[in-house]
C-alpha cells in the first residue's frame, strides 16, 4: 500500500499530486473509463540530452503518481525519427562532417549511423542511449516511432483531413505572421519588434531541438498555396519538395525537388513517403492518441510557437483538445551553458549516470516545479548534492522531514513497479571520491581504507558500496582534471619540516600521537580539528572562535602540503585513512 508521502495530494506541497489531480479529473471528463494518456516528444537527431530528460520527467512523475492511485496510464514517447535531418552535430565520434552533410533533408531514419555503430540508422543510435538510460531510471513508457507511424499510413485519414482543410490551418498561422504595427513599422509574431522577435526566434529554435519541435517549416511560402504536407523526395529521399498542385477528390498530388530536380505524381490515399509539418503534425497527434497531459518548453510560451498555434489546431481542424501541461524551464551543467543537440559535449542521462545513482537523478527532476530550472553539477558540487540527498534519506527515516520533501525523495527512490535499486551501505559519496582519487581503483586498498571508516562496524567488501563507489570512482576519473588529483607524497618535505617553529612542531607531536586512538572516520575528524584548540589551551570539544578557525585553516594547509604538496586536498581524515598510518607518521617526520 503506497504510504502518505507517496500519495501525497496536497494543493500546497506537491507539484506531482497537484497535476495528477487535474489529470485524472481531465481524463474523467473526456475519456471516462479509458486509461489516462500522458506524453512526451524526443528527437533522435543527435545526443539526447539531459534538458530533453525533463520532456520525460515531468509526465512520466505525474503517470506514475497516477499509477499509485490505481489508475491506467499509458506514457506515450513519440520518437520523432522521422523528422529532417537538418544539421551534422558537432564532436561525435565517427561522424564526418562533410560526409555527412549530404544525408541534410533526409528523415533521421534514413541517414547512415555514426561510423563503427552497430545501429541501423542515426536514428536508432542515439535513440539507443536514452533508452538504456530511461530503463535504469525506471521509466515505464510506450514509444511510438513516427517513421513506423507515417510509412504504414497510420495518419492516412488525418494527412487527408488535414489537406482538405489546409486554408483553415493557413487562416491559424496566418494570425502569427508577420505584422504592421500600428505605428507603421514592421513587427514580428505577437507584435514584437525585430530586434526582440529575433532573440525569440533563436531561443526557440535553440530550446526546440531534440524536443520534438524541430524547427522545420510550417508550409507556408509556396507560390502554389498552402499545404501543411511535404513529401520526401522518391529520388534522393529529402525533404527539399515544393508541392505543385493537390486535387482533394482524386488525392492527387504532384511536387518536384529542389535538391535533385525530381518530380513525381502520387496519389495521398496511397502514399506513405512524407509528412505533416511540425505545426500540424503535434496537434494532429493530440487528437489522434487522445493526450490528456504533455509538457512543453519554456520556448512555446511565445506566440506563434508550436503549442501555441497547436492549440488552435486542434480544435478548430481536428476536433481534439489541447493537452494540459506545464512549460519547463531549462536544465543547465554546472560551468555550462544552457545545452543544445546540435552541439557537441552536452552531457547525456547516459553520462550522469556515469556518475550519480538513478534515485539521486530522479530527485532533481522531482523535487523542483517544472517551471523552475536547475543545474546537474558535473563538477565538485556533486559532492555537496550527495551530502544533501542523504541528509533527507536520514531525515525521512527520523520522520522530520516536510511533507512536499518526503513525496520528492518517494518519487526518487521508487517507482509504483517497486524499488529502484539502491546501494546497501551508502557511504558519503565526498569520502567514496577521494579513496578513489588517492588509490586510483586498487581494490584491495579501497577495502582496506572502507572497512577502517568504522571500526565498529567495517566495510567487509566492496559489494557492500556499489554501484555508490562506481560511481564516485567514474567521477573522480572522467570529470576531475589531472591537475587536479591528489598524489600523496613519495618522501617527506625535509625542507618543509625543518623550516617549523615550536608550534608547527607541536602540532604534528599531538597529531601523531593521537593516531593509534582515534584511527576511525570521525575518530580523525575530532583530532584533526581538536590539535588547534589543544595547542590553544582549550578542551577537545571546545565551540571555534574565529581566531581558532584561522588557526585550523593554517594548520589544515600545512598537513595537505606535507602530504600532497599542496594547500588543499580530499578532507583531511579521509586523507589520512587512505594515506595508513604507517606512511603519515613517516611524511610528518616521525
Amino acid at each position: 500500500m503506497p504510504t502518505v508521502a507517496e500519495s501525497q495530494t496536497s494543493t500546497e506541497t506537491d507539484w506531482v499530486s497537484r497535476f495528477a489531480d487535474d489529470v485524472i479529473a481531465e481524463s474523467e471528463r473526456r475519456a471516462p473509463g479509458k486509461p489516462v494518456v500522458v506524453a512526451s516528444g524526443l528527437s533522435p537527431s543527435g545526443p539526447i540530452h539531459l534538458g530533453n530528460l525533463r520532456e520525460v520527467m515531468t509526465p512520466h512523475l505525474v503517470a506514475d503518481e497516477i499509477r499509485r492511485r490505481g489508475h491506467t496510464v499509458r506514457h506515450l514517447i513519440s520518437w520523432d525519427d522521422y523528422d529532417r535531418y537538418r544539421k551534422v552535430p558537432e564532436g561525435i565520434p565517427g561522424v564526418d562532417k562533410a560526409t555527412w552533410t549530404e544525408h541534410i533533408g533526409k528523415p533521421l531514419t534514413s541517414v547512415p549511423a555514426p561510423a563503427g555503430s552497430p545501429y541501423a540508422n542515426w536514428a536508432e543510435h542515439f535513440k539507443a542511449a536514452m533508452t538504456a538510460a530511461l530503463d535504469e531510471l525506471g521509466v515505464e513508457y510506450d514509444g511510438i516511432s513516427q517513421t513506423e507511424q507515417y510509412t504504414a499510413g497510420a495518419y492516412r485519414e488525418q494527412i487527408l483531413h488535414a489537406m482538405k482543410h489546409r486554408a483553415d490551418i493557413d487562416a491559424v498561422l496566418d494570425r502569427y505572421r508577420t505584422k504592421k504595427d500600428p505605428a507603421g513599422g514592421p513587427q514580428g509574431k505577437g507584435g514584437k519588434k525585430p530586434q526582440q522577435q529575433k532573440k525569440v526566434d533563436e531561443a526557440e529554435l535553440e530550446a526546440a531541438e531534440g524536443s520534438g519541435a524541430a524547427a522545420e517549416d510550417d508550409g507556408s511560402g509556396n507560390s502554389a498555396g498552402y499545404f501543411p504536407y511535404k513529401p520526401y523526395c522518391g529520388n534522393c529521399e529529402k525533404d527539399l519538395t515544393v508541392v505543385t498542385s493537390y486535387d482533394d477528390d482524386t488525392t492527387e498530388l504532384n511536387y518536384t525537388c529542389s535538391a535533385c530536380g525530381f518530380a513525381e505524381t502520387v496519389r495521398l490515399s496511397e502514399f506513405n513517403r512524407g509528412k505533416l509539418v511540425w505545426k500540424v503534425d503535434w496537434p494532429m497527434r493530440w487528437a489522434y492518441e487522445g493526450v490528456i497531459f504533455e509538457p512543453s518548453g519554456v520556448d512555446h510560451s511565445s506566440p506563434g510557437s508550436s503549442f501555441v498555434v497547436g492549440g488552435q489546431i486542434v480544435r478548430e481542424v481536428f476536433d481534439g483538445v489541447q493537452p494540459i501541461g506545464p512549460m519547463y524551464a531549462f536544465v543547465g551543467i554546472s560551468g555550462m551553458a544552457k545545452m543544445s543537440s546540435s552541439k557537441g559535449g552536452v552531457p547525456t542521462p547516459a553520462d550522469a549516470l556515469e556518475i550519480m545513482e538513478a534515485p539521486l537523478l530522479r530527485w532533481l527532476y522531482a523535487r523542483r516545479k517544472p517551471n523552475q530550472s536547475f543545474k546537474i553539477a558535473f563538477d565538485q558540487e556533486i559532492q555537496r548534492l550527495y551530502d544533501e540527498w542523504d541528509s533527507l534519506g536520514r531525515k525521512v527515516a527520523d520522520g522530520t522531514v516536510l511533507p512536499a520533501d518526503a513525496a520528492a525523495y518517494s518519487r526518487a527512490v521508487r517507482t509504483a513497479a517497486g524499488e529502484l535499486p539502491s546501494t546497501p551501505r551508502p557511504l558519503p559519496y565526498r569520502t567514496l571520491a577521494s579513496v578513489a582519487d588517492i588509490t586510483a581503483g586498487a581494490e584491495d586498498q579501497t577495502l582496506r581504507i572502507l572497512g577502517e571508516l568504522d571500526p565498529a562496524n567495517p566495510l567487509t567488501s566492496l559489494d557492500e558500496a556499489r554501484p555508490r563507489l562506481d560511481r564516485a570512482e567514474n567521477w573522480i576519473t572522467t570529470q576531475v582534471p589531472a591537475e587536479a588529483r591528489t598524489i600523496v607524497r613519495d618522501e617527506p618535505d625535509k625542507e618543509l619540516l625543518g623550516s617549523l617553529d615550536d608550534q608547527g612542531r607541536e602540532s604534528l607531536r599531538l597529531l601523531l600521537e593521537g593516531l593509534d586512538t582515534h584511527w576511525s572516520l570521525d575518530g580523525l575528524t575530532t583530532l584533526v580539528y581538536g590539535v588547534p584548540k589543544v595547542l590553544a589551551g582549550l578542551e577537545p570539544d571546545a565551540k571555534p572562535t574565529p581566531e581558532l578557525k584561522a588557526a585550523q585553516r593554517s594548520f589544515f594547509a600545512l598537513l595537505y602540503r606535507l602530504l600532497v604538496s599542496r594547500d588543499t586536498g580530499p578532507r583531511l581524515p579521509t586523507l589520512l585513512l587512505a594515506v595508513g598510518a604507517d606512511r603519515v607518521r613517516r611524511l610528518l617526520g616521525a
